[in-house]
């Protein structure tokens, strides 16, 4: 009921939980690794191109990718590239 009121007066209220997560950020879920291989994806490599360049198997890339998509909650690989870089991951 107070915050009821304090609504009628005026005044702003903002639920705890949304300013917890609008102040604390969190924090970046990619490994170091994933992150160069979605830095390579960004420079517009395929898997194997990455593979090569960071002594991986094209496996690995391919289950790297897989881990990023998932942690990025991006259905492809363009759309984690943006989703990072807006989060201030890569």
């Amino acid at each position: 009921m107070r915050l009821v009121r304090s609504v009628a007066a005026g005044h702003r209220v903002i639920d705890p939980v949304v300013a917890a997560a609008v102040l604390n950020p969190p924090l970046n879920p990619l490994t170091e690794r994933e992150r160069q291989v979605l830095r390579a994806a960004a420079e517009g490599l395929p898997a194997r191109e990455i593979a090569d360049r960071l002594y991986l198997a094209h496996g690995t890339v391919r289950n790297r990718m897989s881990a990023i998509l998932r942690k990025t909650g991006a259905r492809n690989r363009l759309e984690a590239i943006r989703r990072a870089q807006e989060r201030g991951w890569l």
